[in-house]
């Protein structure tokens, strides 16, 4: 009986340490918008060098889906927002597409889920009502083949997605996008088995409100927390709050059956002077942090049994994507394949894992880029405006977005009106953004539009016109 004794204790013993082992899952994103980056047979080998499960890509690069053919790498491919329209109005060009960019390459290259379009709800070129019928049309083209069962089917939703997310309780879908692509993307995962992806940045919500959110509760480091008053329930990570929020609205349109994978999170190691926190530090804190947080196991708050695989962004510092310089500055990895900071990406390297904290100096942490000795912003006041590198295509059809589906008010910036002059895309653009970010209550989010756009805590001037801000 002893010796029985003694072997059921082990056996619960050696069950516990499973369940904390099999925790959630990490990923990487494997962008590639650069042109200096390794092969991607290099790239893959250094993915399986860290212990790396999953992988996702924003297309279906033969060389890619090649590179990690027999890798044992579990991929997530990305059908682009460009080729919505044929997905959704013709069948044919589904199953053709499946043909080509996943059946010529499974099982061998360990393809696990297809991202229809990347936060559509955002793309300038008004692609929103397009998505659900092209879901619908590739997972007929799974069925075809047989992969339904293998391979889901999502997109990935950006935070911009919610009206409310403060706090995580009151979480919510924007209004508009409910009826005509919510509930029926909703409804499509729940028919199929499949999950909501999530794009989640604690770095833009805190590079907005530094002066109100604690660096401590951004990078997953020991803080008070905070209460949320809806639910009661207190938050130590504003990671955990965020997830929670898309939660919340899930649950107020009760799908509370619904999972989620967050597909896009990462903390920048570099950026402009204006963006607070952007620093080696912080960015080694927020994934070292966020890698043990997903892998030793345990949900949200709200969700405390439902373990959640991340992928961090990005593999590589990407150096042609448009806007401030975080946007360039994502990555784990230097083109030249060296770490940009030494974090662990699986179980093994946690076992050895320190978040080394920087010394703090009089109480105060080092801001904006690392740099220091910055002026701290006004708090709340905040502007959203163009970024003159995305690119007069870009910042076009981002205007034309604001200004029409947007919602943004443009009436100043027509001929004859109090801002119309300098007449250039960028002081119109601006204004347009920002009038679109100070009605969405500077959400999370909200001055995103495609990498188009930037937030600056100093009131911007284009000639006469000062952009407005709401308090």
């Amino acid at each position: 009986m002893e010796k029985l004794t003694i072997c059921l204790l082990l056996l619960l013993f050696s069950l516990s340490f499973f369940s904390i082992a099999d925790g959630g899952s990490i990923g990487v994103n494997y962008g590639r918008v650069a042109n200096n980056l390794p092969s991607a047979v290099k790239a893959v080998a250094l993915l399986k060098s860290q212990g790396v499960e999953r992988v996702k890509v924003y297309d279906t690069d033969p060389a890619v889906l090649k590179a990690l053919s027999g890798s044992g790498i579990k991929v997530t491919v990305n059908l682009p927002n460009e080729l919505l329209y044929n997905a959704a109005k013709r069948q044919s060009f589904a199953y053709s597409w499946v043909q080509r960019n996943v059946a010529a390459y499974y099982p061998s290259t360990q393809i696990e889920s297809i991202a229809v379009g990347n936060e559509v709800f955002v793309d300038p070129h008004n692609t929103t009502r397009f998505l659900v019928p092209a879901m619908k049309n590739i997972h007929e083209a799974l069925l075809k083949y047989n992969f339904h069962d293998k391979i889901k089917v999502s997109s990935p939703v950006a935070l911009s997605a919610l009206q409310n997310s403060y706090p995580s309780s009151a979480g919510s879908f924007r209004s508009e996008l409910i009826e005509p692509v919510i509930k029926p993307m909703m409804d499509f995962l729940r028919q199929t088995g499949s999950y909501l992806m999530v794009n989640c940045y604690p770095f833009f919500a805190y590079e907005s409100n530094s002066d109100v959110i604690s660096l401590d509760y951004a990078l997953f480091r020991e803080n008070p927390g905070v209460v949320d008053a809806g639910n009661g329930l207190r938050y130590f990570s504003l990671f955990d709050a965020q997830v929670d929020a898309v939660f919340a609205a899930l649950s107020a349109l009760k799908y509370d059956d619904i999972k989620m994978v967050v597909t896009e999170t990462g903390w920048p190691s570099k950026g402009d002077d204006i963006e607070v926190g952007a620093s080696v530090d912080n960015a080694a804190a927020y994934n070292g942090n966020l890698v043990r947080r997903i892998l030793t196991g345990g949900g949200t708050p709200l969700r405390p049994k439902e373990d959640i695989t991340v992928f961090l962004f990005a593999l590589f510092n990407e150096n042609k994507k448009p806007g401030p310089t975080s946007e360039r500055n994502f990555g784990l990895f230097y083109p030249n394949e060296r770490k940009v900071y030494d974090i662990p990406l699986n179980m093994e390297g946690l076992k050895h894992y320190i978040d080394r904290q920087s010394p703090v100096a009089g109480g105060e942490r080092m801001q904006k880029g690392g740099k220091g000795n910055v002026s701290p912003s006004v708090p709340g006041q905040t502007w959203c405006v163009a970024s003159g590198e995305a690119g007069k295509d870009n910042l076009q059809a981002a205007l034309d977005f604001a200004c029409g589906e947007g919602g943004a008010d443009c009436r100043s910036i027509q001929p004859g009106s109090t801002c119309y002059n300098p007449n250039t895309l960028e002081a119109h653009a601006s204004y347009a953004f920002n009038s679109y970010y100070q009605k969405k209550g500077r959400a999370m989010g909200s001055c995103y539009f495609g990498g188009a756009a930037y937030i600056v805590h100093q009131q911007p001037k284009y000639g006469n016109c000062e952009l407005p801000t709401e308090d």
